[in-house]
C-alpha cells in the first residue's frame, strides 16, 4: 500500500513539474529567431553520428532527410556496422560513392574499418560513409566519435526522421546557459508509423495503423511529454533516448563514450556524463527539447517488441549495477536521492513486484485469505489513476503541440489508454521480467534483429 501511494505521489508531482517546465519552455522559446545566426558558417560545428546494420529498405530516404537539415555546419557519418545486405551498395549507388583514403591509426581501438567512402557532388559534400566490421551499436558510435572533429556529435538512429530545423534547436539548447556547461541534449522522440514521408521529408502526421503501434505512441507521449519534461525540471534527466541525442563530444571522450559492454548505451554514457561533471565540481547540465523533432519507426511485430523491451530491461539493470555506489549518495545531489532511486525502484524493481505480486495474489484466493474488497479497491484505484494520468498526457499534448488533429484520433488514443491497462501493460511487464531474467541468470543475449518496415510514401 505504502508502495502505491508513493508512486501515486511521485507521479502527481511529475505532472505538475512537467507542465510547469512546458509552459516556461513555450515562453522562453516564443521570442528570437536564431535561424539566421545558426545558418552562418561560424556556427558550431556538429558531427552526426547514424549507426546503420542492415538497414537497406529505408538508408537512401534517411540519408536524404538528413541532409536536408536547415544549418550550415555539420557533417553527417553514416556508420555501416558489417551489414550483410544491400545497404553499403544502396548508398553507393544513390550519393555515387568511392573510397577515400585515410590515414589509419595503429592504437585504433575499435573493430577494424574496410573503408571510407565520400562523394564527388557538392551536394552530398556533408555525407560521410564508413564502412567497418560488425562490432554492435556502441562501436559503431564511438567509431564515429573517434574519426569526428567537430565540438557536437548526435548520435541518432539511422531510421529516424528529422525535421528541418532540429540542429537549430539543439545547438540553441547547447548555447542558451551560461552559468552551466551543457554536456548534452536529448528530445521527444515520436511516432512515424503510417507518416507520409517524401523526399526525406515528413509530409502527413497520421495515428499508427496498428495497435500495438498506437500503445507505443500513448507510451511514448505519456514518458517524454510528461516523465522526462519532469526529470528535466529539476535537472536530473538520467537517459536520452539513443535515437536522438547530442553530445559535448569532449566530454563524452573523456569518460571512455559509449560502453560496448551494454545494450543499455543510452543510458549508461549520460550516468557516466554526469558522475565525471560530478566528480570534477564542474557546473553543468543536461538540456531537454519537448517540440517534435525526430521521428522514428516502432515495432508493429509483438516478437520485436517483446524482444526491444527485453534489451531495455537488461540494459536498464547493467547501468544501475554498474553505478549502484550512486543509491542515496548525497555527493551526486538529487541524481544520488531522487533519480537513481526513481529508477531502481520503479523503472526496475515495480515490473518485477507487479509480476510476482499476481501469483501472489492468486495464492492468496486460493488458500482463502484475499481480502476481496481490498483488493478490488485499490485495483480499481490504480486502474483510474493510471488511465486518468494517460488522459493527462494526451490532453496536454493537444494543448501545447497537438500533432494529431483529428478528433477520431483522440478518441483513439483515450480508448487505448482504456484498455492499456488490461493488454499492453501486461505484455511490458514480461517483457522486463524476461530481461532480467536473463541477466540475472547469465542467459546470453544481444541485440537481437531490427526489422524495419519503411516509411508510407505520398502517392
Amino acid at each position: 500500500m505504502g508502495f502505491t501511494i508513493t508512486l501515486f505521489t511521485l507521479f502527481s508531482i511529475m505532472g505538475y513539474l512537467s507542465t510547469k517546465n512546458s509552459i516556461h519552455y513555450r515562453k522562453k522559446n516564443s521570442f528570437g529567431d536564431l535561424s539566421k545566426v545558426m545558418a552562418s558558417p561560424l556556427a558550431p560545428s556538429i558531427t552526426i553520428i547514424a549507426p546503420a546494420f542492415n538497414e537497406g529498405l529505408t538508408i537512401v530516404e534517411n540519408i536524404r532527410s538528413l541532409m536536408s537539415l536547415r544549418y550550415v555546419n555539420y557533417e553527417i557519418m553514416v556508420v555501416n556496422d558489417g551489414s550483410i545486405d544491400d545497404t553499403l551498395q544502396k548508398m553507393i549507388d544513390a550519393y555515387d560513392l568511392f573510397k577515400i583514403e585515410w590515414e589509419k591509426d595503429p592504437n585504433w581501438r575499435h573493430k577494424p574499418i574496410r573503408g571510407i567512402y565520400k562523394s564527388p557532388h557538392r551536394a552530398f559534400s556533408k555525407l560521410t560513409v564508413i564502412d567497418k566490421e560488425n562490432g554492435g551499436k556502441s562501436d559503431a558510435l564511438n567509431t564515429g566519435m573517434a574519426l569526428s572533429t567537430n565540438r557536437y556529435v548526435g548520435c541518432i538512429d539511422v531510421d529516424c526522421l528529422l525535421l528541418p530545423d532540429a540542429l537549430l534547436h539543439v545547438v540553441k539548447a547547447f548555447y542558451q546557459r551560461s552559468e552551466k556547461r551543457v554536456i548534452a541534449v536529448g528530445g521527444v522522440i515520436r511516432v512515424a508509423n503510417s507518416c507520409i514521408i517524401e523526399g526525406g521529408q515528413l509530409e502527413e502526421i497520421r495515428l499508427p495503423r496498428s495497435w500495438l503501434a498506437r500503445f507505443q505512441l500513448l507510451e511514448y507521449t505519456r514518458s517524454f511529454i510528461l516523465g522526462r519534461m519532469a526529470w528535466g525540471r529539476i535537472d536530473s534527466l538520467l537517459i536520452i533516448s539513443g535515437a536522438f541525442g547530442f553530445f559535448d563530444r569532449e566530454i563524452a571522450l573523456a569518460v571512455g563514450a559509449y560502453d560496448t559492454d551494454t545494450v543499455g548505451e543510452d543510458m549508461e554514457i549520460v550516468f557516466k556524463m554526469r558522475r565525471y561533471m560530478h566528480d570534477n565540481k564542474t557546473p553543468y547540465t543536461v538540456e531537454y527539447i519537448p517540440d517534435s523533432l525526430c521521428w522514428t519507426e516502432v515495432p508493429e511485430d509483438l516478437k520485436l517488441f517483446v524482444n526491444q523491451r527485453d534489451r531495455w530491461a537488461r540494459g536498464n539493470l547493467e547501468t544501475l549495477f554498474k553505478h549502484k555506489d550512486m543509491l542515496f549518495n548525497s555527493k551526486y545531489g538529487r541524481l544520488g536521492l531522487l533519480s537513481y532511486p526513481y529508477w531502481f525502484f520503479y523503472e526496475w524493481l515495480a515490473p518485477l513486484m507487479e509480476f510476482f505480486g499476481f501469483f501472489t495474489v492468486l495464492f492468496f484466493a486460493y488458500v482463502g485469505i484475499l481480502n476481496w474488497d481490498f483488493f478490488i479497491a485499490i485495483t480499481v484505484t490504480i486502474y483510474l489513476f493510471s488511465v486518468m494520468f494517460s488522459f493527462y498526457a494526451i490532453l496536454w499534448e493537444v494543448y501545447s503541440y497537438n500533432e494529431y488533429k483529428k478528433t477520431k484520433d483522440i478518441l483513439i488514443l483515450m480508448f487505448c489508454a482504456l484498455v492499456e491497462p488490461l493488454f499492453f501493460h501486461p505484455i511490458v511487464v514480461w517483457s522486463a521480467v524476461r530481461g532480467n531474467c536473463k541477466k540475472l541468470f547469465r542467459v546470453k543475449a544481444g541485440w537481437g534483429s531490427q526489422v524495419r518496415k519503411g516509411f508510407a510514401q505520398a502517392s
